[in-house]
């Protein structure tokens, strides 16, 4: 695929966050008096060439992507639901007051022109030769943001990790395979809330008969495009690239004891039956990070002591520490820094990024041992000193660092599946659209 083929596919797609996200419908078709209606929602309605301008879009991408088109009936009704879930959240993201203002809007869509290494003229060109125009564009990205904004709203800022799920998060990293991501298809077959034990086992029966299918050679892709209810139906069940801990719980201890290419067996939630196959996964590898021992002595500047003040005293206290005396007892005596000053100025076992740019950059090119010159940052002026170096393996404390926001993600995913199907079920839908 040629770079221009990933930009369009990547315009028509009109991805913006990770896929774990609903994607929202990217053009929005002039209503034309006699236009059909395909289904209503709640107070609003979906007309036939809004279905037809989102569903032209989705075939020009998997068109691109090179994937084997269902029936077209079978398109329709995956956009078509994909459409009622937006109107959906956008109207009750209109109801919460949400907006997304030019400034935001103006700076997202900066944002995508520059990652494709384009002059916002040469994007609309781009746009233009797909037929989209910008105004539908800037409508589709401003829609994305406002859902965006509904669901670290209603669903993101509700979450809570307690320190047991830490703890378990941590145990799963070191007990388990030893493996750290999967990538992941899946296909979802949908019940009802509320259920009747009818209902529940013809999902059930549909789900193994595919099981079974799958097994024997059927393509994933193909099926999850076809019959999944997914949110990933459209990229053929595709959930990407995802740590242990970003998986939905009752997929996670299914995963790490699959092999590469396995599907699973039916597993069932409150949302229906998933089928999973493991496509791919990456674990074990340990994280070995470069450390440095360091201690400093600063001084502020303020109306007494100026910058030249600062830098003298420093400059002295240099040749003082050359000449002999003790760093640890100067740093007590001198330094502005107090919380370090106790310690005779040490800071301990810093990493990259621990430190601002400048005291780090003027680490790095200290050998051990060795005393800088004075230098500025915005907490004053230093003196430093590098006493030890060391690779450490610092995988705990990447898991640690990792853990809070992985299983943050994981309960974000399934929290947004139960709050959909909650916007749903209050809302008064009808589906006219006819298939034939």
């Amino acid at each position: 695929m040629t770079q221009l083929q990933k930009l369009r596919q990547a315009i028509l797609l009109s991805v913006v966050w990770p896929l774990f996200l609903l994607q929202t419908a990217a053009v929005q078709a002039e209503i034309e008096p006699l236009d059909s209606v395909v289904a209503i929602v709640d107070e609003d309605v979906i007309v036939r060439s809004e279905l037809n301008a989102e569903t032209a879009k989705i075939v020009a991408a998997l068109q691109q992507r090179g994937a084997a088109l269902p029936a077209a009936s079978v398109i329709d009704r995956q956009v078509l639901e994909r459409l009622i879930l937006n109107k959906l959240q956008l109207a009750r993201a209109a109801k919460l007051g949400i907006s997304i203002s030019e400034d935001v809007l103006a700076q997202t869509i900066g944002d995508i022109v520059r990652k494709n290494n384009l002059t916002l003229s040469e994007f609309r060109q781009v746009l233009q030769a797909d037929g989209i125009s910008f105004n539908s564009y800037r409508q589709s990205i401003r829609d994305q943001l406002t859902i965006r904004e509904l669901l670290e709203r209603e669903v993101l800022k509700q979450i809570r990790v307690t320190d047991e799920e830490l703890e378990a998060f941590k145990a799963r990293k070191g007990n388990l395979s030893g493996r750290t991501d999967y990538h992941l298809l899946h296909i979802l077959i949908a019940t009802p809330e509320g259920a009747s034990a009818d209902q529940l086992e013809a999902a059930r029966s549909k789900a193994q008969q595919l099981v079974v299918e799958l097994r024997q050679g059927r393509d994933f892709s193909a099926t999850a495009l076809s019959q999944s209810d997914g949110q990933q139906a459209l990229d053929g069940g595709d959930l990407g690239w995802r740590a242990s801990g970003q998986l939905p719980t009752l997929f996670a201890d299914k995963v790490d004891l699959m092999e590469k290419g396995e599907i699973s067996d039916p597993i069932h939630s409150p949302s229906g039956y998933h089928i999973i196959k493991l496509a791919d996964y990456k674990g074990g590898e340990r994280h070995i990070i470069d450390q440095t021992r360091v201690r400093h002595i600063l001084i502020n500047t303020n109306e007494v002591t100026s910058n030249d003040d600062a830098k003298t005293r420093l400059e002295q206290l240099r040749q003082r520490i050359i000449g002999g005396e003790d760093f640890t007892n100067l740093a007590r005596a001198h330094s502005d820094d107090k919380a370090s000053a106790i310690k005779g100025g040490e800071l301990g076992w810093v990493t990259s990024g621990d430190l601002v740019p400048r005291f780090e950059n003027e680490m790095q090119q200290l050998e051990i041992g060795q005393l800088s010159q004075p230098f500025r940052t915005d907490f004053g002026w230093h003196i430093i000193q590098v006493m030890e170096r060391r690779k450490h393996d610092g995988t705990e404390e990447v898991i640690k660092a990792e853990a809070k926001g992985a299983i943050r993600k994981r309960k974000f995913t399934e929290e947004s599946e139960l709050y959909l199907r909650r916007l749903k079920d209050e809302a008064y839908i009808v589906i006219t659209l006819n298939d034939g």
